[in-house]
């Protein structure tokens, strides 16, 4: 059975909180309300504010403003992802230029978000150090210190890709200690303590999380590998990697198993329906998850099938039902470079992974084309991936999914893992690494002469096809604008050295009152 999650609204932000009296703020514990105050006093506590906290981590493939999906900030505009259905509001992913500016909008949305989620963990942090807290042990107070660093790392990770040097906080926000001159941080102070939170949480977290959700000590181990090839250590990479891979609990999936074992298909899927995501179900692969539940409090929902699937049901005799996968609404789609990445014998690449027909009403198959003609803004006969395939029998027309989801797969550690080899001019073991995951699929193995960061890159597009954030990848490689000029039709002629950062949000810079905030350069 589930987890059930508990909703905890904790207020405050890092550039303001609720207007209150402060002497009844600081003195009054209100009984019948949650607070900091009367929510931390047993560990029990804590664990909600865990809760609390994971919500808002998993709000990543939820909405925003409107229907937007939140991670778009991550993976719009790169070689692999175009926006094919957008409104006004998201222009600034296809034609950027002036469109791409301090208001534009989500920016102060997501900068938000991602604060929301620094002080929610940072309050745990710092309230369990009060000594009356009544832990069963130390080792359960550094568990949950553990996971509330891993969290803030984690938070820090999409700030830093997104806006470069940012403002690192790391103490509770009240209305007693509210400021108004904050400084941007250089970004290599923020990288140290997102280490140094990594490095606490490999320390303290355990191998295998019982609760669906929780971060465990591989997860760090991974983030570590990822940061410190950012920084330009792959012997420190490499270890992290290894460290990972090496865990007895975790290993890649390649036979069939779980909830359609007896059904065609293929084992790189079998790790995303639903009853099959979980560690505790079978699925070795995955190492941290995102659950979700369907009319249980705290069990949230996301938006990744509508995102991700082709609008069939546009077109005229499918209807929207559970044979045509729900209702896909095509706010994002593969590229053609992404579609065209596969060999014939890969798995990734095959109809049990990426849907390349459907029926109509009537039981005609309707076949997609394979991406042969440039990006256009909509194209309901393009292929789309079936990893987050979803839906509700009675409301097969429904915006929200509630399946549960991998969101990080040791497959992706293998990446790192030969990108690490790779750097340290190993590129023997490299191909043996990437050979793992390819011959797990079917596709045709590769010798050290093919290996090289471009190749690497493709493997990840095809292994992580709408699951990586390929934006901060191609980022942290220095290949953005390069790869994304080359094989995005619709935003690659437009970007510029500026767009690698985004503006900081307006209302952060107007809120800074007491110090001058300073805007990215090009802004």
């Amino acid at each position: 059975m589930k987890n059930k999650y508990l909703y905890i609204v904790l207020f405050g932000t890092l550039l303001g909180v609720s207007s209150c009296n402060e002497d009844t703020y600081l003195n009054e514990i209100p009984r019948n309300v949650l607070t900091a105050d009367n929510l931390y006093l047993t560990p029990s506590g804590f664990e909600n504010g865990l809760n609390a906290a994971y919500s808002l981590v998993r709000l990543e493939r939820d909405t925003y403003g409107k229907e937007n999906m939140r991670s778009v900030f991550a993976v719009a505009g790169t070689d692999t992802y175009y926006l094919s259905r957008f409104a006004s509001q998201d222009i600034f992913f296809t034609a950027w230029g002036s469109y791409m500016n301090s208001t534009s909008f989500g920016l102060n949305e997501n900068w938000t978000w991602l604060y929301q989620i620094i002080n929610s963990v940072n309050t745990i942090i710092d309230r369990s150090e009060n000594e009356s807290i009544k832990w069963s042990s130390q080792n359960q107070k550094n568990e949950i210190v553990a996971q509330a660093r891993c969290i803030r790392a984690w938070a820090y990770r999409h700030l830093t890709y997104c806006w470069g040097d940012v403002p690192l906080t790391l103490h509770e926000s009240t209305g007693a200690n509210i400021k108004t001159d904050w400084n941007r941080a250089p970004k290599t102070e923020v990288m140290k303590t997102m280490e140094e939170d990594w490095l606490f949480a490999e320390q303290y977290l355990p191998d295998i999380q019982l609760i669906p959700g929780r971060l465990n000590k591989v997860v760090a181990q991974h983030y570590l590998a990822e940061l410190y090839l950012a920084i330009g250590d792959p012997t420190k990479a490499e270890i992290k990697a290894m460290a990972a891979i090496n865990n007895p609990n975790y290993a890649l999936i390649t036979a069939r198993f779980g909830i359609n074992k007896s059904k065609p298909g293929v084992p790189f899927m079998d790790q995303f329906y639903t009853e099959n995501v979980f560690h505790k179900n079978g699925n070795t692969e995955v190492l941290w998850e995102f659950p979700y539940d369907r009319n249980v409090l705290g069990g949230g929902a996301n938006i990744m099938r509508r995102v991700w699937l082709v609008r069939y049901s546009s077109i005229s005799g499918v209807t929207a039902i559970m044979s045509t996968m729900g209702r896909g609404s095509d706010f994002l789609s593969v590229t053609n470079f992404g579609l065209n990445l596969y060999e014939a014998s890969d798995d990734r690449g095959s109809g049990y992974a990426i849907h390349r027909s459907f029926l109509k009403d009537n039981g005609t198959i309707v076949y997609t084309n394979v991406g042969t003609v440039l990006e256009p803004k909509t194209d309901t006969y393009r292929p789309s991936t079936a990893k987050w395939d979803d839906g509700d029998p009675n409301d097969p027309a429904a915006n929200n999914g509630y399946h549960d989801q991998p969101y990080l797969r040791l497959a992706e550690t293998y990446l790192l893992l030969a990108e690490a080899q790779l750097l340290l001019k190993k590129p023997d073991l490299a191909a043996e690494t990437l050979n793992k995951i390819r011959k797990r699929s079917n596709a045709s193995p590769i010798t050290a002469a093919q290996v090289n960061i471009d190749f690497i890159l493709d493997e990840r597009a095809r292994e992580l096809l709408t699951e990586e954030h390929r934006r901060y990848t191609l980022l942290r490689l220095n290949k953005w604008i390069e790869r994304t000029k080359l094989f995005n039709n619709q935003c690659g002629s437009y970007i510029t050295e500026r767009d690698k950062l985004y503006p900081i949000p307006q209302p952060v810079i107007d809120a800074n009152l007491d110090s001058k905030m300073p805007q990215n350069s090009g802004y």
